[in-house]
């Protein structure tokens, strides 16, 4: 069980970073579905930054930058020349994947280095990883996992308990009323979609340098999407992001672990497709949705400005 919950943990870490990306993104009144171009986009400029540099930390901020990027390619589509916000969101994931498969040509078949391997290497949290149960689940991980989890305790606390976190809602809310309220409204956004890309794009290079790692075409395998989903799953907040990242990463791990197993039943023998599988986490994924959008609490409901393009000189 806990060789189980570990590699769960582990399966669901690049969902946890791309749906804190898109919850800094969507808090402000941003809907952004290039997710999943903006994680390749770091999957794949991360892995090449290690290769020719065999620095970790080296490949970590390029693997970010190559996310904020696309996010600020999408900013000023959205924000300054406030072009839809669906569109724009699509056009990033086409692109991000023609990128990401540009440069994986000369990718393919490299081996990590061995000193950003080594620096990302699973270490034991002292004190924490004898927890019993959790503590070899959550604090016997390699440093990028337990970074995904001390983000969302920060976002937490960012939008929970600071000046800045509730301006940064209050312009989700109504940036109308937030303009004239004095908060740069703009710039709120430019920063939140920029650091949501950039959180996206640590999301990619994840797979790509730890859980991997070498590169792969689509190594995402529509997680972005995925992320997309479980924003709303986790109802914006970053605490449950966790559960919600990991929960996937969990149903994820069932798939490896039974298919092709076999069950016995008198003369009867089910043997696990690992098809079927497979479809488990997304089958979950659009259950979790119909239950949630059927219901009507408002701790369920998204930003009231989400999707709705600022036009100053209309409010």
């Amino acid at each position: 069980m806990i060789a189980f919950l570990h590699t769960s943990v582990q399966m669901g870490t690049h969902i946890l970073y791309a749906v804190l990306g898109g919850i800094l993104c969507e808090k402000i009144g941003n809907m952004n579905l290039g997710i999943e171009g903006m994680m390749l986009l770091g999957a794949s400029v991360g892995f090449s930054a290690a290769l020719s540099s065999a620095n970790p930390l080296a490949a970590i901020l390029a693997a970010g930058a190559a996310g904020a990027a696309g996010a600020l390619i999408y900013g000023i589509i959205t924000v300054s020349l406030r072009g839809n916000q669906v569109v724009t969101g699509l056009i990033l994931t086409i692109f991000g994947t023609g990128v990401s498969g540009f440069l994986g040509k000369d990718l393919s078949g490299k081996a990590l280095p061995e000193a950003v391997a080594r620096f990302l290497a699973p270490v034991k949290v002292p004190l924490l990883h004898r927890i019993p149960l959790l503590g070899p689940v959550l604090f016997d991980q390699s440093p990028y996992v337990l970074a995904g989890m001390v983000l969302a305790l920060l976002l937490y606390g960012y939008f929970r308990f600071t000046r800045f976190g509730l301006y940064a809602r209050a312009v989700g809310e109504d940036p109308s009323v937030a303009d004239a309220s004095g908060i740069p409204v703009n710039l709120y956004k430019y920063l939140h979609i920029t650091l949501g890309g950039f959180l996206c794009g640590l999301g990619g290079a994840y797979l790509s340098l730890v859980f991997v790692p070498r590169w792969q075409e689509n190594i995402t395998a529509g997680a972005g999407w995925i992320a997309v989903a479980l924003i709303i799953f986790s109802t914006w907040n970053p605490l449950r992001a966790v559960l919600a990242a990991y929960l996937f990463g969990a149903l994820k791990g069932i798939g490896f672990k039974f298919q092709g197993m076999e069950l016995k039943l008198g003369t009867l023998r089910i043997i696990a497709s690992p098809q079927i599988l497979d479809m488990l986490p997304y089958l979950a994924t659009i259950l979790v949705l119909v239950l949630m959008t059927a219901g009507k609490k408002k701790r369920y409901r998204s930003p009231a400005g989400l999707g709705l393009p600022y036009f100053r000189e209309e409010a």
